[in-house]
């Protein structure tokens, strides 16, 4: 049984790849500057998913207005585990105030969410993939140090697609990138809800 709150992402020992989709407009100037630039917006929270198949739904497969191109970012675990030591929950924790909260959630730069993950039909499964917003200080340490590639994975979104329409199910499956449980140790697992 996969835990109900665990990290699942393509990771080696010094980057884990977390994934965004955007307008070719974005897309484009990124993937030339390997990091985001304008017309990127660094005042606006950005939202990473290390979930493959959570991002199709998010996305439609590449097909969603304004996520078009599916960009797979590799950024350092630092980093990544940075962001997890920074973050707030996108809700009180247990016994918390709603004040308490709102404190803590406007001093923080980096927002979790534990959203219900997806299957190869997009369909919703009882355990749950973490997104994580960045904003302010986070976008900046994104943009500019935790980055080391951007690769498009758009025609990887449309050939698992096709597959799957086809019902050529374990090629759909065999496609898919490798996702492993994403190791935290104890204090910043239970930091972010995390359940593994």
């Amino acid at each position: 049984m996969t835990p109900p709150r665990q990290i699942r992402a393509h990771y080696d020992a010094d980057t884990i790849t977390v994934y965004q989709a955007y307008d070719p407009a974005i897309a484009e100037p990124a993937l030339a500057a390997q990091t985001f630039v304008p017309p990127f917006k660094r005042e606006r929270m950005t939202w990473i998913k290390p979930s493959f198949l959570w991002m199709m739904y998010r996305c439609g497969w590449a097909a969603k207005p304004g996520q078009t191109r599916v960009l797979a970012v590799s950024i350092t675990r630092d980093g990544f585990e940075w962001a997890l030591a920074n973050s707030c929950l996108s809700k009180p924790a247990e016994g918390e105030t709603a004040d308490a909260w709102r404190k803590r959630m406007d001093a923080s730069p980096v927002r979790i969410q534990w959203d219900p993950e997806r299957d190869l039909h997009l369909n919703r499964l009882d355990h749950r993939s973490i997104q994580i917003g960045l904003s302010a200080e986070a976008v900046d340490r994104y943009t500019g140090q935790w980055i080391t590639a951007i690769i498009d994975v758009t025609e990887l979104a449309h050939q698992i697609a096709d597959h799957r329409e086809a019902d050529r199910t374990d090629q759909a499956r065999q496609a898919l990138p490798t996702e492993h449980p994403y190791p935290l140790v104890p204090d910043l697992a239970h930091h972010i809800g995390a359940t593994a």
